[in-house]
């Protein structure tokens, strides 16, 4: 047993931990876990806890459907919002096969192997998101609305900031979690709020992302809210995105980085933008994965890439596009896959990429286009792997055509006096 599992077992004892949550990443970017109580720690770290993969719906399995989950001891960490005796804690785990072979299809894994594509290309990718969700009124059942009596906006603050309490809450609890937050806002709409937490290197990030969001929801309930990362719930007001900032390192050196540049970027970095322009309509459908993620992007309305200025710390992409109800690993994999492949080819950027290029211009109009898009890119499709993608454009053809069998409000509202 290693020093770390050790440490692990250890604080289990000490902290008076009960159950442990083995938690995994389906499809969708929804988490999955299996509890196990602290008599059965030892066997969880030694990866031997199984389950049926067949069991959970669209999950891309092929062949024997029983599968194992091998726990990331890193990634333990006590949920401070459970009781004080009897804890509860959870590790992120990697999915293998009956064989103990990686699972070439779980979310997880597809990230991994771009981070180590990018290693042998001497690279570190480091990865910091902007999240933004709603918190929305519940009705006398608990149940989500998307009701809010808030008129709150752009940086506001309480009395007017309806959600300002359970925000800070929010915050409080990832920092509990080791999960550092650099600022936390009320954004532009009703109800509407950003927690941004401190970039990292983009297989952290992912987890960090998955911890951030069963926060914001978990805390929200307990406030009385319903939490939402839907990227857009009303008609009449802004979406929420997932803005993705990006920037490698090599010899512990940010490479996107040149100071006699007007931009402060690099030729990597412009490469990398070079690639990520490549490949922005196949992997829309991994970054804007839901019918509704198309109603945010309003052509004209933001630029697609921006620029942030501050030296060599803070130079980076940001990709505007991504939202969060996206699967974080599948997102920031194709992304970074993207780039890097712009830098082995040394693509140059369109000239009006940088704070012009607006997404509702560039990248498709819905969810079938985004489908179509995907197939057509090798990229794309090779980074997500075979079983993966084959999967996931068969379930996302079912969603949009179950969405267009549906009739609308608004239809109902236009047509059934007029015709």
């Amino acid at each position: 047993m290693s020093n770390k599992m050790q440490d692990i077992v250890k604080m289990v004892q000490d902290e008076d931990v009960e159950f442990i949550r083995l938690q995994f990443t389906d499809l969708y970017g929804g988490l999955k876990n299996m509890a196990v109580t602290a008599s059965q720690l030892e066997k969880a770290i030694n990866n031997r806890c199984m389950f049926d993969s067949a069991a959970i719906e669209d999950y891309a399995t092929e062949g024997d459907a029983m599968m194992y989950l091998h726990p990331d001891v890193n990634t333990f960490e006590i949920f401070p919002w459970r009781p004080q005796q009897g804890k509860v804690a959870r590790m992120f785990c990697d999915v293998y096969t009956s064989e103990d072979e990686p699972y070439e299809a779980d979310p997880r894994r597809v990230l991994r192997r771009v981070i180590e594509k990018a290693a042998k290309m001497g690279y570190e990718c480091n990865v910091g998101p902007e999240c933004e969700f709603f918190l929305f009124n519940t009705d006398e059942n608990g149940l989500a609305t998307t009701d809010t009596k808030e008129q709150a906006g752009y940086f506001d603050c309480g009395p007017i900031d309806f959600g300002e309490n359970a925000r800070r809450d929010i915050v409080l609890n990832l920092e509990q979690m080791n999960l550092i937050v650099e600022s936390s806002h009320h954004e532009m709409a009703p109800a509407q709020h950003e927690v941004d937490f401190q970039y990292s290197e983009a297989l952290h990030t992912a987890d960090n992302i998955q911890t951030f969001r069963l926060a914001v929801k978990t805390i929200a309930k307990r406030h009385g809210l319903h939490a939402t990362f839907m990227p857009k719930p009303k008609s009449d007001c802004n979406g929420s995105g997932m803005h993705i900032n990006i920037s490698l390192k090599k010899n512990g050196k940010n490479i996107f980085f040149d100071k006699k540049d007007e931009l402060g970027l690099s030729r990597e970095a412009y490469y990398f933008l070079g690639g990520v322009a490549a490949h922005i309509k196949g992997m829309t459908a991994i970054t804007n994965p839901i019918v509704n993620s198309y109603k945010r992007l309003i052509p004209g309305d933001r630029p697609l890439v921006k620029i942030p200025k501050g030296g060599e710390d803070n130079a980076r992409i940001e990709l505007m596009s991504p939202d969060p109800s996206a699967n974080p690993y599948l997102a920031i994999a194709v992304c970074l896959a993207a780039g890097l492949d712009g830098i082995e080819r040394k693509l140059e950027p369109p000239k009006n990429m940088i704070n012009k290029w607006t997404a509702g211009n560039t990248i498709p109009s819905t969810l079938a286009d985004a489908l179509n898009e995907l197939s057509k890119d090798k990229l794309i499709k090779a980074t997500l792997g075979d079983a993966l993608c084959t999967r996931y454009i068969e379930v996302k053809k079912k969603e949009w055509n179950a969405y267009c069998t549906q009739v609308s409000e608004w239809e109902k509202e236009q047509y059934l006096d007029r015709y």
